[in-house]
């Protein structure tokens, strides 16, 4: 008779699970689908005036430039930034969440064991049960395991799992993120000071030239040619122009200082490495750019707030479990002796097994109350997602307007310094001669001295809104992630 009730409730427990299993995945909450947001068939006509379209490769953008130094110092960048290794470790802790989150697909199982040695009181509850005779002390050992198994019938596991997974992809994605700020902030650092160090042989140049001219004034004074006021207008112009210079030193050393710490070492490293006087380097012949479509596959930020979107959606399913029966299997068994040496005996044996559920019945409509909140934070996740995608459109309209402006400026300052210097060598034969008075002599000093100045600045603009350009495209990153920072 206890086999046949032994048998009929194996085959109920057996029926049971089998019926959970076959209906586990049926996951609750919604399916998520990745969106796809309108995007402009093609850029501004303004902003692509001299842009050329067309697929471009923007891995490696910086290597257009042809500038081996900030070829050097972008790899160092990718090696030792501390902001990278950073993000590569936020990769390894959504990594970490992810296997958290798939191991509560199979069950838990510990270890258990325990000793115990007792004495009944005499004037207990029990004594009677004694006869008058002394209550034995009793010695308890016992070995064994158990377990619990949580069957995911409505996808909580599997939405969590699933929600786990968009993060860590997310996590991917803010790594490339930096990747590509990194390096533009690289190359926007490097061509500032290569910009510094040309405005500040400009001015050195300008200062020996008027110095040339404080020399003629004061020749042509002792000679009684000139009043004294042609010598004190020179000795102004010369000390406007000295002036300058140690500010644009100091902004150099503060694009040095600022280059070091991207490359994570210590301000001032970069000193004998980069104080050599460059130029900056050349415009590229061509620059290719593509269509707006393409920034929602090169853009990490875009990559990134898709993720987000997708981890918020598996969250609402993860809620939405709460309102369902958990189903789990639990079992148990152990060797149980009072005697030590009967411990590994097979008739010790204790166990037991069987499935349970848990139904809430009444929260307070906190669950319901979970899922509004998951809603809304997908909802704001969609709105981030959209709001990523238009700040990218802006950010690529201005920079290729700005290219393109700035060009234009360059192209003009570089007529106005050739014209300023052939004014500078025609005023000074005028004014040897005594035909012209000094102020024309002051006045194209100062000309070239300011049209040079903004020749440099504007050089240095360019290329930074080139830089700008590619980063706002999305340019640096490859699917492949440094291996040493993020393992």
């Amino acid at each position: 008779m206890n086999f046949r009730i032994y048998f009929v409730q194996t085959c109920i427990i057996v029926t049971f699970t089998t019926y959970l299993l076959l209906f586990s995945g049926c996951q609750v909450g919604p399916d998520y689908v990745q969106p796809e947001p309108a995007m402009p068939d093609v850029w501004s006509e303004r902003a692509t005036e001299g842009i050329t379209e067309g697929r471009a490769d923007l891995q490696i953008w910086w290597q257009y430039l042809n500038d081996p130094v900030l070829n050097s110092l972008i790899e160092r960048a990718g090696e030792g930034n501390l902001n990278l290794q950073a993000a590569a470790s936020r990769i390894r802790q959504s990594r970490a969440i992810l296997g958290i989150a798939s191991g509560e697909y199979l069950p838990w199982v510990d270890a258990t064991g325990y000793y115990s040695r007792s004495r009944v009181s005499e004037n207990g509850i029990l004594a009677p049960f004694f006869n008058n005779t002394s209550p034995d002390r009793t010695s308890m050992h016992s070995i064994g395991v158990d377990a619990t198994w949580e069957i995911d019938v409505f996808g909580r596991i599997s939405r969590s799992v699933e929600s786990a997974q968009a993060s860590y992809q997310a996590s991917l994605e803010s790594y490339r993120d930096v990747l590509v700020i990194l390096y533009a902030e690289v190359a926007l650092n490097y061509i500032e000071l290569r910009a510094l160090q040309t405005r500040i042989e400009y001015a050195v140049n300008n200062t020996e030239v008027q110095k040339n001219t404080l020399k003629l004034t004061k020749n042509r004074q002792e000679a009684g040619l000139s009043p004294d006021l042609d010598v004190q207008q020179a000795l102004l112009n010369l000390a406007n122009t000295e002036s300058v210079v140690p500010l644009l030193r100091t902004q150099r050393t503060l694009a040095l200082n600022r280059l070091s710490v991207l490359l994570g070492q210590p301000p001032g490293q970069l000193e004998k490495e980069l104080l050599m006087s460059t130029s900056v380097p050349n415009i590229p012949e061509e620059l290719i750019v593509g269509l707006p479509a393409e920034l929602l596959r090169q853009r990490p930020d875009i990559r990134r707030a898709e993720r987000n979107l997708a981890a918020r959606s598996a969250q609402i399913g993860v809620a939405t479990a709460g309102l369902y029966p958990f189903f789990s299997l639990s079992g148990t068994f152990a060797l149980e002796a009072r005697d030590i040496e009967d411990v590994g005996d097979w008739d010790s044996r204790t166990w037991g097994f069987g499935p349970a559920f848990r139904w809430n019945i009444f929260d307070g409509n906190r669950i319901r109350s979970s899922i509004q909140l998951e809603e809304a934070r997908m909802e704001e996740a969609m709105i981030q997602y959209e709001q990523t995608i238009l700040l990218a459109l802006e950010e690529v309209e201005d920079a290729m307007v700005a290219f393109q402006e700035e060009k234009t400026r360059l192209e003009a300052l570089e007529r106005s310094v050739a014209a300023a210097q052939k004014s500078v060598e025609l005023v000074r034969e005028l004014y040897t001669n005594g035909l012209t008075d000094f102020q024309n002599v002051l006045d194209m000093e100062r000309a070239l001295t300011r049209q040079q100045d903004s020749m440099a600045e504007s050089r240095g603009f360019v290329f930074q809104n080139l830089i700008r350009l590619y980063k706002a495209l999305g340019g640096g990153w490859s699917a492949e992630l440094h291996g040493e920072n993020v393992q």
